[in-house]
């Protein structure tokens, strides 16, 4: 009898970890878009190396947007290197939670494409 209860409570708690953590990988709390101007991509950590930036979206860089891209989405991550100092918009998805290995940040960023800057006046 104990061994059947104790195999039920390690098996009910296995499902619940593995529905939470689905739950935080698939499901976004929201997705967007942001404009402004990409300051900072850059690799950090210390025991899970993450990809994180920055991007300003005010005239004066008072509103900085950071974020963290996955590491799988290396066409993202490309894009996001070559376009650094210049105006973008990305999309994103922002997470109910992060873990250390995905980022700093619950927003991921899913798309990004260069955009003619509004600042920049000719």
């Amino acid at each position: 009898m104990f061994k059947k209860a104790l195999f039920l409570i390690l098996l009910v708690s296995a499902l619940a970890f593995a529905g939470y953590m689905a739950f935080i990988n698939y499901v976004p709390y929201s997705t967007g878009i942001r404009s402004g101007e990409l300051i900072k991509i850059s690799k950090k950590g210390t025991v899970f190396k993450t990809w994180e930036g920055e991007m300003s979206q005010g005239i004066s860089g008072a509103q900085i947007f950071k974020f963290s891209v996955m590491q799988s989405d290396a066409a993202v991550l490309e894009k996001l290197q070559n376009l650094q100092g210049h105006y973008v918009v990305v999309g994103y998805e922002e997470k109910y939670r992060t873990f250390k290995w995905w980022g700093d940040t619950r927003y991921f960023i899913k798309s990004v494409k260069e955009e003619k800057s509004p600042f920049k006046v000719k």
